[in-house]
Parts: structure tokens; C-alpha cells; sequence
């Protein structure tokens, strides 16, 4: 069974708020679990999962500007800063980071397990 994790970080790309969903659910759910958790911002980016016309009136309501592309099958297309996207490489260092102490806690709590893991890899 896979799950998705979704957060709001800062500008650092620290976590504010978490949430997790199954691995097959959309991504609308996690955007309206988060959504009143929201801090005071004035921008929010987001990934293409989390383009929904729903979401950015949302947002506006809220006045934050939403900076999230558009889904690839969307019919109208919708502007973005694109520079501004760009930064959004702090939250998915931030998903790493929280990644790899998830596996490290992982491997530390079934040592045999990841000594078998490590004798597959090496092949």
C-alpha cells in the first residue's frame, strides 16, 4: 500500500503542517485537508497536483496568489511565475531529507532487514 504525504513548509522549506493520504487518492483531498491550515502567506506553490479551479478560488478568497502550473489536460491554460516555481526545489529537498530519516529509523529499528536489502543491492 503506497500513501502521499502533503505539507505546507515556510519559505525555508521547513514544515509547517503534514498530512498524509492513500497513495491513490487525488490530490484534492490533501489541498482541502491543508487549506484551513493555511498561515498568513502571499504566495503558495504548489506541484500540477494540486491544480484545481476549486483551489485557486480558494486561495483568492483567502488572498494568496496561487503559483501552481496547470494540469497537462487542462483546456485553458493558466499562468504561473514561473521564476517563482523555481523555489518551490526547498520543499522537495525537504521531502528528501524527511525521506531519508523515515529510512534510516526504518533501517535502525530491522538492522537484518536492511542488511539484506544492502546484499541485493550489491549485486
Amino acid at each position: 500500500m503506497n500513501s502521499k504525504l502533503h505539507a505546507i513548509c515556510d519559505s525555508q522549506g521547513r514544515p509547517l503542517s503534514l498530512f498524509v493520504t492513500a497513495g491513490q487518492v487525488s490530490d484534492d483531498i490533501g489541498a482541502w485537508a491543508l487549506l484551513s491550515s493555511l498561515p498568513n502567506v502571499e504566495w503558495l506553490l504548489g506541484d500540477r497536483g494540486y491544480d484545481a479551479d476549486w483551489f485557486r478560488e480558494a486561495l483568492n478568497d483567502k488572498g494568496i496568489h496561487a503559483c501552481i502550473p496547470g494540469r497537462k489536460q487542462r483546456k485553458k491554460t493558466v499562468k504561473y511565475d514561473k521564476r517563482r516555481y523555481k523555489r518551490r526545489n526547498r520543499t522537495e529537498n525537504m521531502f528528501g531529507r524527511l525521506k531519508g530519516s523515515v529510512l534510516k529509523t526504518v533501517y535502525l529499528a530491522w538492522p537484518m532487514r536492511f542488511q539484506i536489502l544492502k546484499h541485493r543491492s550489491a549485486r
